[in-house]
């Protein structure tokens, strides 16, 4: 349902009519809630999901963005993750120790170790997005193709907006007073 109001503009042509404080406020609120929902659910989700493979949902993140990204520096995994160095360090400990990544020499920068995905990492990766995807399918399957492409340019659109307002040098929590 568009709520979007317009107002004449030259006789013909109308303008959109920016949204007041209020509105903006409301459709924040209504955002903020779907969307915490929707993570919720999906984080439920992927978590009995994923752990039916032995990694946890972070692990599962972290090899998913050394398969389709790397090599990665361990930096660039952890900017990539929004996690501080030492948290994805944990992650990629925990993944070599699996046999799912594995530091290599960076051919770049002799000082750094570039991160790359496992044969078997590879392989594990392809079955989880599989099974991810095959329960996308079933929900997406209730849509219409113009809804389901409108959903995934629109979330899209919102994660790159909401990450780009993310601060990925290790900055700390804000106090609230």
């Amino acid at each position: 349902m568009d709520q979007s109001r317009t107002v004449p503009r030259n006789g013909s042509a109308t303008l959109p009519i920016l949204a007041s404080a209020a509105d903006l406020s409301a459709d924040a609120l209504a955002l903020h809630r779907a969307l915490s929902e929707l993570i919720r659910v999906y984080q439920f989700r992927d978590r009995d999901r994923i752990c039916c493979y032995d990694v946890s949902v972070a692990q599962c993140y972290a090899l998913e963005a050394v398969v389709l990204h790397g090599p990665l520096t361990l930096n660039e995994l952890a900017a990539y993750l929004f996690l501080d160095k030492s948290t994805a360090s944990r992650l990629v400990d925990a993944l070599e120790k699996k046999g799912y990544v594995e530091r290599r020499e960076n051919p770049e920068d002799r000082r750094a170790l570039s991160l790359e995905a496992t044969e078997s990492g590879r392989v594990l990766h392809a079955r989880i997005e599989g099974d991810i995807l095959a329960q996308e399918a079933e929900l997406l399957a209730e849509f219409s193709p113009e809804v389901r492409q409108s959903m995934a340019r629109l979330v899209g659109e919102l994660a790159r907006a909401a990450a780009s307002r993310v601060d990925t040098t290790g900055g700390s929590c804000c106090a609230v007073s």
